[in-house]
């Protein structure tokens, strides 16, 4: 048996976190001790593992907690385990395009920056240089230049 210190240090977890997610019953197996101190055999680190990685992957507690007690309920859960983790995929999938979208502004952003460097425009991205009485945002190409790098 192991207590939260040791289960959060071979874990790589804080002892909250072991703590906060066997509270939210996301760790089956978890016995107290006479001096009601959690204590987890085998079974309970591979739910807390199990945890981890679903957290990791951007689940959210509620969907991990549904998840887990469909794994009690046993293989007659398997299609609705399957349609979580799907749509947990779905999640990711969009995360990662928007992060490209991200990662493609800021190509653009720092292509615009090496031109100024270069000296072939002005810089026109410092927010203290622009004229008040035009208020508006410049786009500085930058729209063009993220379009550009997406086609890539």
């Amino acid at each position: 048996m192991y207590t939260v210190k040791e289960v959060a240090k071979k874990l790589e977890l804080s002892e909250h976190a072991v703590r906060y997610y066997t509270d939210m019953e996301l760790i089956p197996g978890v016995v107290r001790d006479s001096n009601n101190a959690r204590l987890f055999n085998e079974e309970s680190l591979n739910w807390l593992v199990g945890v981890k990685i679903l957290k990791q992957c951007g689940m959210s507690l509620e969907d991990i907690k549904t998840y887990i007690d469909l794994c009690l309920e046993g293989d007659s859960t398997i299609q609705e385990r399957y349609e979580i983790i799907r749509r947990q995929k779905e999640r990711a999938l969009l995360q990662l395009q928007e992060a490209k979208h991200r990662a493609d502004y800021m190509e653009a952003k720092a292509d615009y920056y090496l031109s100024i460097i270069k000296g072939d425009i002005v810089d026109g991205s410092n927010p203290a240089k622009w004229a008040l009485e035009n208020p508006a945002v410049p786009d500085f190409g930058l729209a063009a230049a993220a379009a550009k790098t997406q086609q890539r």
